[in-house]
């Protein structure tokens, strides 16, 4: 599990190449001082790039619909995308005045990047090098922070990624379960040669999440740990300030809201970028990842400091480049920040780049022929455009193969007599089956994450407790009132992926009565389901590791689990049955009413 100390140590930006210093003359010292004091104090100016989460993707492409990246907002995707917008960064600024991180999440989120670990794998003896660190190394990243998602191919993936990438991945709270010393490099420093003064030292903190001790359990468990943010950050940064670090930047796959998706099942907080910034004194800018969310600049006040910390969340897929402009005097012998200002780029203001479409060509190619094999064929199309608002065929489909899948794997155990029940969110609006012939993206389209499964022991009352919780995903809305089914969902900014509705009970969520009071009906087989009967849930591993914070899952007794993933379960049973048959599987088991009468 140890670490590159070479990386670790040695690690200096691209940018660290020799400048003439300017304004060298033959003035006696003397003069030089006199002519110092009445210039003023002199100043440099470098700017630091930054990305997250870009889930895969170097393309303007989307695997699944197999044609160019579109949504509503006309955002575009991909490091061809970001590769243009930091050349024209460079041309402006300098190259030697920049620096370019990420702060994780890159090697998970599409079939590009699903072909190389699993298809294809970059660990196979004399194995391909990822699509992801060919791109990201011509293009010339200083240093990545590690993402949550780095871990679902497990370490060994992981750690040749580490290998093939020519910068240091960066996880100062990510240790050897038995040494509780750093598994990756904590930080890296970089030099940036100045016109006057000295060389600029500038470090790089990387911060990972702590929910990969349960997102990623199967892979992780006993090998690493991952203590909470606050705690590291205030262990690392007086260690780089007594190291001459000038400026001290956090790259932190952490959002800032202070929030956890998995309650308290871990003392440390999943979003705790702000935190950092109020708590740890010494820091001048954290690149925040993980939240998806898209904030151009976010100042937080250090408690202990009074100064500000400024905060950027470029958008995610490569859709946004963050750009941290530090302003920088030389008094007394030494540099201080005089003023820091940060904001986005958008990526499709540009063209993708030449040399990095061309870098890959072969790969996409050979992406692009593996996701449109036909695996069968489906005697009706299938959408899940109504997902989130009605019971469709195509949510049916998944919770279909995983409540099949555990119940043959239960067989001949002393579960197999319970009933079966399967949790699916609709993860994606613009999932399809086409009616004709089906093939791997669009089966892989239903399930765009690497989620497992596990089988779960719940009693009727903890899964009336759990559709009650799922279920506050809808807006409140009384009888009477207007309905558009766009504005229905979402409540307290609820994400499709943490609305679950549960496959082989019947039930109705009342949406004119708050959260926590909605379901009614719940019937199991034509009857009332006992609150005391047992019930197997078919779950994926996000759920049952406490992902949403869905109540008893996380403790529930486990009564398998499977390390393949879900979607490729279902890409499996299409080519197992050949025919997708909607009359086999498909009912309309819940629904939204007011007051007992349907909305729709």
């Amino acid at each position: 599990m140890a670490f590159d100390r070479r990386t670790f140590i040695g690690t200096t930006a691209a940018t660290g190449a020799a400048v003439a210093l300017a304004g060298a003359t033959s003035t006696p010292a003397a003069a030089a001082q006199q002519d110092a004091k009445k210039q003023g104090p002199r100043s440099y100016a470098f700017t630091v790039m930054g990305t997250t989460d870009l889930h895969g993707n170097v393309f303007n492409w989307d695997y699944f619909t197999d044609k160019e990246f579109d949504d509503k907002a006309h955002n575009d995707v991909g490091l061809a995308k970001i590769s243009t917008l930091v050349d024209q960064v460079r041309a402006e600024k300098g190259r030697r005045n920049t620096l370019l991180i990420d702060a994780g999440d890159t090697i998970q989120g599409t079939q590009l990047s699903y072909y190389y670990a699993k298809v294809d794998p970059i660990t196979a003896r004399r194995g391909p090098v990822h699509p992801m660190a060919q791109a990201m190394n011509a293009i010339g990243y200083d240093a990545a922070a590690l993402g949550n998602h780095e871990f679902n191919y497990g370490i060994p993936v992981l750690r040749k990624f580490e290998e093939q990438c020519d910068f240091p991945l960066l996880g100062a709270n990510a240790l050897d379960a038995k040494t509780l010393k750093p598994a990756f490099a904590p930080y890296s420093m970089h030099k940036l040669r100045t016109p006057c003064g000295r060389d600029v030292k500038v470090a790089v903190l990387g911060l990972t999440n702590p929910g990969i001790a349960l997102w990623d359990k199967a892979n992780v468990q006993g090998k690493m740990t991952f203590p909470g943010l606050e705690e590291q950050a205030a262990k690392y940064v007086p260690r780089l300030r007594s190291m001459g670090a000038d400026v001290v930047i956090v790259s932190a796959h952490s959002g800032s809201s202070g929030t956890s998706s998995y309650g308290d099942q871990l003392p440390y907080i999943e979003n705790a970028a702000a935190l950092v910034a109020e708590q740890v004194p010494g820091i001048d800018a954290i690149l925040v990842g993980h939240a998806h969310t898209e904030i151009p600049e976010y100042r937080v006040k250090n408690k202990a400091t009074g100064k500000d910390v400024v905060l950027s969340e470029p958008l995610k897929w490569g859709q946004r480049l963050t750009l941290f402009d530090f302003e920088l005097t030389w008094e007394k012998g030494r540099w201080s920040v005089a003023k820091v200002a940060a904001k986005v780029l958008n990526s499709n203001t540009v063209a993708e780049d030449a040399k990095i479409t061309r870098l890959l060509a072969d790969e996409h190619r050979k992406v692009v022929a593996y996701v449109n094999q036909v695996i069968g064929t489906s005697t009706q199309a299938m959408s899940s455009a109504e997902g989130p608002v009605k019971d469709v065929a195509i949510i049916d489909l998944i919770n279909h193969v995983q409540a099949e899948t555990v119940k043959a794997a239960l067989a001949g155990t002393e579960w197999a007599s319970l009933p079966v029940l399967s949790q699916a969110s609709c993860f994606s609006r613009t999932a399809a089956i086409p009616a004709g012939q089906v093939t791997i993206r669009d089966a892989a389209g239903l399930y765009p994450f690497e989620n497992t499964m596990e089988a779960r022991l719940l009693t009727g009352a903890q899964l009336k407790d759990y559709l009650e919780y799922s279920a506050r995903y809808f807006v409140r809305t009384a009888p009477g009132d207007a309905v558009d089914p766009a504005k229905l969902t979402n409540a307290e900014a609820i994400p499709d992926y943490n609305y679950d509705a549960v496959y082989g009970l019947s039930y109705d969520i009342d949406i004119a009565q708050p959260a926590g009071s909605r379901i009614s009906g719940l019937s199991f087989g034509g009857k009332a389901v006992d609150p005391a009967a047992q019930f197997v849930l078919a779950v994926n591993n996000y759920r049952a590791s406490g992902g949403g914070n869905f109540p008893h899952v996380p403790q529930a007794k486990q009564l398998w689990s499977n390390s393949d993933e879900i979607r490729n379960t279902i890409i499996q049973w299409v080519k197992a049955k050949g025919t997708i048959d909607p009359a086999q599987f498909a009912s309309v088991d819940w629904r939204l009413t007011r007051a007992g009468v349907p909305v729709f």
